[in-house]
């Protein structure tokens, strides 16, 4: 096995767990969107997007992780990382990982509409900022995209919008779910 297969082997099993921090989220109601922090093979943090639960615009899946990550090493630099996110960071959360100086960031799928990491415009790789992250993009993407895409179709078909969910019954009518 070459570097360069290992290294996607590596970014894949990172990225499933992403994944699956992507479908915690959802089992919220909130967009199915997940994050790891890896150092040295070793999980330092995971979180996926409570902007809802929270009522915090900023607790994105990437922010929650990133926090977490800098709790649990007791240090805001948190260099020698990886972040991999289901989900290509807005403007706040790519400024947060050049904040956090992360080495390296590892994203499924690209977002046209909010992606700073690339598709609007690629903050992290910024060349007048002090600080440029090595990048890699598309792995799993099919799958954090259909997962978002499966969501937003559900949210339509629904006609949810979050902020009346905490007022709204459940689907199963009443207020507890029966």
């Amino acid at each position: 096995m070459t570097d360069a297969d290992a290294l996607r082997d590596q970014d894949e099993r990172w990225m499933r767990r992403a994944l699956a921090e992507a479908a915690a989220a959802e089992a919220l109601g909130e967009v199915p969107v997940g994050a790891v922090v890896v150092r040295g093979g070793e999980l330092v943090a995971a979180g996926h997007n409570l902007t809802h639960t929270l009522q915090d615009p900023s607790a994105h899946a990437e922010m929650v992780a990133i926090r977490r990550a800098a709790q649990a090493l007791g240090e805001w630099r948190l260099l020698a990382c990886t972040l991999y996110v289901t989900l290509e960071p807005c403007a706040m959360c790519s400024g947060a990982i050049v904040l956090a100086r992360i080495p390296r960031l590892v994203f499924a799928a690209h977002d046209p509409k909010a992606g700073m990491s690339g598709s609007l415009a690629n903050l992290v790789q910024h060349p007048r900022l002090n600080h440029r992250v090595q990048l890699t993009t598309g792995v799993l993407a099919d799958e954090a995209g259909e997962a978002l895409r499966a969501f937003f179709r559900a949210r339509r078909r629904n006609r949810v919008n979050p902020r009346d969910t905490a007022d709204a019954p459940s689907p199963g009518g009443g207020a507890d779910g029966s």
